[in-house]
């Protein structure tokens, strides 16, 4: 067969067709292909293309007025203005564009000539300056646009010599002058210049009454106005600071271009759209300017749920028919909303409408509103969950409420008790408030046979308030029961928390002797290390000449005498490694250089350096990950140190060799110097991170964290993957500025200071951070294709910590899985050794695969079982301690 190779601009329009045909939601190909086909001529295929996006996307000022001049332009072959006119209609829809107005205005000029052109003239431009009439900058434009109209016929009056018709156009210019002039606009001092040199009759009274008094309107919006002009796009906060100011002046018509501007250059920010449909429902209440609003802001921010929602409800305070609601509540379900709550919650607002439009006295409402629970809780368990992992809905939230609206409108209490015991098979039995709300339902609007069965039953079953359930059914007993259910329930309580306490006995006996067991562990420890050492110093006794390697702990009482693992107990965000892993390129120094006499601390200095006087915790940092061939560690320290406050003392510490071993002290005068300290965290010194952090003794604080970023899903932070290794976090914010506010953006490193082309990028909220992962997840940066999702960090293994146990936690309340659904089972079936990591290791979904190796090394499994390899020291512990 013969082979066509495609080249250029042919081959890129069969990729974007091709990309289309895939998903059709593709902003970004849209745009690719609209300007091939511009470019390649080819009209019809672009009319097409264009009408394809509008359907799907509202279109920017700039697409639209490309779309209307080459449809102009058409039109001058083949007259069909009523199309152009209808395109027109659909442009100012998206956006409210002066330049679009007067485009539309100017185009409309043309056709004059026709009957009734000019009254159609007219009406655009009356349409145009109450739409953008006001805007502080661009308004004036329209305005001068329209009375040029005016005298361009004023002048085909006077060469007629019509006295009546005259009168009447001089009439129509000296209204618009003073319209004009009553309006706050940028260089209005210009058009009423220009009015007393047209006016034969100069200026009246009133007009300079008004004029003056828009000049002082004018003035106050004009630090506005030129702060948007300094500022860099988006502008968002100059627009926020610009609305508060108009909604406090309280004028509807500036609020609402105000907004129209905002919304102009800042169409994908869900915030402001909620903020200005708000207003437009509280304040203005005209349905067409409502309904409309909120139609463009679902067009724009179609994944914000909030927006959806707030739609549905304005169509039925305003009447909307019941079809129409429907299809927007269908839309909003195809919408892609980025949590499984979403769903829930746009299935509940329209639950909610079809209840208030039910007459419970007809059976058509209330069979469509049942239809709807059933289906809505088939939505949940077939959409949501399969893409979720997750009902959304863990306390069934609608299924409670379908239960109430039986109980109470229908009186079919049977129905609702078929509902509850669904709930409480879906793993809600364990928990005391939902027994109550069942109980209070049945109190409400059953009988007292099934609120004693209800109450039994949730003595029996309720794990986390045992107590508070029991003194529920006792008091039911005393107002309503006979002697025997009194007897009953008193025999059901002893019993049951008599099998409560046993267990919390149990479970207190199973934690100290874990705590034991690992006290013992400690002093196993710690005496196989005294052993090793003495077999050092035997060895090194026998082996003369010989020198033996320092170990990490061999200096441990430095710092504190009190604690056997001083440099273990100040350890912050990460502890440098011995000189078995030291850093490519280390040499040790001689003893007989400048290091090694540094090393060699002074006897009384030592003696000095031990006064519990001398040293003070509270007042100290530990500093660690520096480099080993760090020179003069000491004055180092002091010189990145000292601008935190007054030193006392520095100490770095050596090895018996002399040796900087990465890792010292920093002591302060005073405790007020140490936030300061802690704020050079990370800072980098001779291409390394140094890790600042307190100093705690966590022998006796076994709970301190130092780790300081969180561990659970941030929805306003993004997590980047992929990333090219020369990336700069200058490089990185300027990337993602056009997606919202950043906050902080932090490239991720590994000890060494060498990037892992993995980042974490904090927006101003998370409408923002969810437009990022949509727009930026796989492009490619410096032909790296990037993955960006939501941060969601994995777990970490609450089991580890001492005093935890399993019983505790199932008294807590229940666990909501986030996006990522469940995690693994703590039983694994697989040998540890045959454990493999199945994903590549590309593939870094929130440094669960780079980042996360690196803060688990420690550690002697994960929370999946997998093993770190032994080294021989650990295979050496082994032996020793058997």
């Amino acid at each position: 067969p013969l082979r066509f190779k495609w080249e250029g601009e042919a081959r890129e329009l069969a990729i974007c067709s091709y990309t289309l045909s895939i998903n059709a939601f593709d902003y970004n190909c849209h745009v690719d292909l609209i300007k091939l086909l511009k470019q390649e001529g080819e009209l019809l295929r672009l009319r097409k293309a264009r009408q394809k996006m509008s359907e799907l996307f509202p279109l920017t000022e700039e697409i639209w007025l490309d779309w209307l001049k080459d449809e102009i332009r058409l039109t001058e072959e083949e007259p069909n203005r009523e199309k152009v006119y209808e395109l027109f209609e659909r442009a100012k829809k998206d956006y409210i564009c002066p330049d679009i107005w007067l485009e539309y205005a100017q185009y409309s000029i043309g056709g004059m000539g026709s009957p009734g052109g000019i009254d159609k003239v007219r009406s655009i431009f009356e349409r145009a300056v109450t739409a953008v009439g006001l805007h502080m900058t661009k308004g004036q434009t329209v305005w001068e646009a329209y009375r040029e109209f005016e005298n361009a016929i004023l002048s085909t009056v006077q060469v007629g010599l019509i006295l009546l018709l005259l009168n009447t156009q001089l009439e129509r210019i000296h209204t618009l002058f003073r319209r004009q002039l009553a309006i706050p606009l940028m260089d209005m001092e210009a058009t009423y210049a220009e009015y007393e040199e047209w006016s034969e009759q100069g200026v009246s009274e009133m007009v300079k009454h008004q004029y003056k008094k828009a000049l002082q309107q004018m003035e106050k919006c004009k630090p506005f106005e030129e702060s948007l002009l300094a500022a860099e796009p988006p502008k968002l906060a100059e627009y926020q600071t610009y609305i508060d100011f108009e909604l406090k002046e309280g004028d509807p018509a500036r609020v609402q271009i105000t907004f129209e501007r905002t919304l102009g250059e800042n169409c994908l920010v869900p915030d402001m759209w909620a903020k200005y449909t708000t207003y437009l429902d509280r304040q203005l209440k005209i349905k067409d300017m409502v309904l409309s609003t909120h139609e463009r802001a679902v067009r724009n921010c179609p994944w914000t749920m909030g927006l959806w929602k707030s739609y549905v409800l304005a169509l039925e305070r305003h009447g909307a028919d019941h079809q129409t609601v429907s299809d927007v509540f269908e839309k909003a379900l195809n919408a892609g909303f980025i949590q499984a709550t979403d769903y829930v919650e746009i299935w509940q607002a329209y639950l909610d409408y079809l209840r208030r439009r039910v007459d419970f006295k007809s059976s058509k409402e209330l069979e469509e509103l049942r239809g709807a629970f059933s289906r809505s809780l088939d939505y949940m368990k077939q959409d949501v969950e399969e893409r979720f992992g997750e009902s959304g809905d863990p306390s069934c939230i609608i299924m409670q409420i379908w239960a109430r609206i039986e109980a109470l409108h229908c009186k079919n209490m049977q129905k609702a008790r078929e509902l509850w015991d669904i709930i409480m098979t879906k793993g809600n039995a364990k928990y005391a408030n939902m027994w109550l709300e069942y109980y209070n339902l049945e109190r409400s609007y059953g009988d007292p046979v099934h609120c004693r069965k209800a109450l039994h039953r949730a003595v029996q079953c309720t794990s986390d308030y045992p107590e508070h359930v029991c003194e529920v059914l006792l008091t039911f007993e005393r107002v309503e029961g006979s002697l025997e259910d009194w007897d009953l329930a008193v025999q059901k309580t002893e019993t049951r928390l008599n099998r409560v306490n046993e267990q919390r006995a149990k479970v207190a006996v199973k934690e100290a002797n874990m705590a034991r067991q690992e006290d013992d562990r400690a002093d196993h420890r710690r005496k196989a290390k005294s052993d090793k050492k003495s077999q050092k110093k035997v060895q090194k006794g026998t082996r003369a000449g010989e020198k033996r390697r320092a170990e990490q702990d061999d200096y441990h009482n430095e710092w504190n005498e009190d604690s056997e693992q001083a440099p273990k107990r100040h350890r912050g965000n990460g502890d440098q490694a011995t000189e078995e892993n030291a850093p490519p390129g280390y040499k040790p120094a001689p003893p007989g250089t400048k290091k090694a006499q540094q090393g060699v601390a002074d006897p009384a200095q030592r003696q000095n350096d031990d006064k519990p006087e001398l040293r003070n915790d509270k007042s100290s940092v530990f500093i660690s990950n520096l480099a080993y061939t760090l020179e003069e560690p000491d004055a180092k320290l002091r010189t990145l140190f000292e601008t935190c406050g007054p030193i006392k003392q520095i100490r770095p510490v050596f090895s018996n060799k002399g040796n900087f071993k990465g890792y010292g002290y920093v002591q302060f005068e005073s405790p007020v110097c140490v936030p300061e300290a802690l704020k050079l965290d990370r800072r980098e010194v001779e291409g390394r991170p140094m890790f600042v952090s307190p100093c705690v003794d966590k022998n006796k604080n076994p709970d301190f964290k130092v780790f300081k970023y969180e561990t659970a899903m941030e929805k306003q932070k993004i997590f980047i993957s992929g990333l090219p290794f020369s990336c700069t976090k200058e490089q990185l914010e300027e990337l993602c500025k056009s997606h919202g506010t950043i906050k902080e953006v932090r490239l991720v490193t590994y000890r060494s200071g060498k990037p892992k082309g993995l980042a974490y990028v904090e927006f101003a909220d998370e409408a923002q951070a969810s437009q990022a992962v949509l727009k930026m997840d796989g492009i490619d940066v410096e032909g790296n294709k990037i993955s960006v999702a939501i941060s969601n960090p994995p777990r970490r293994n609450m089991m580890d910590r001492p005093g935890s146990s399993r019983f505790t936690s199932d008294l807590m309340p229940r666990q909501t899985y986030g996006s990522r659904g469940r995690g693994r089972t703590q039983l694994s079936l697989l040998p540890r050794s045959l454990h493999r990591h199945s994903a590549p290791a590309g593939k870094v979904e929130n440094g669960t695969a780079a980042e996360q190796a690196a803060a688990t090394a420690s550690a002697p499994a994960n929370a999946a079982g997998e093993t770190k390899p032994l080294s021989n020291s650990d295979f050496a512990r082994m032996l020793l301690s058997k």
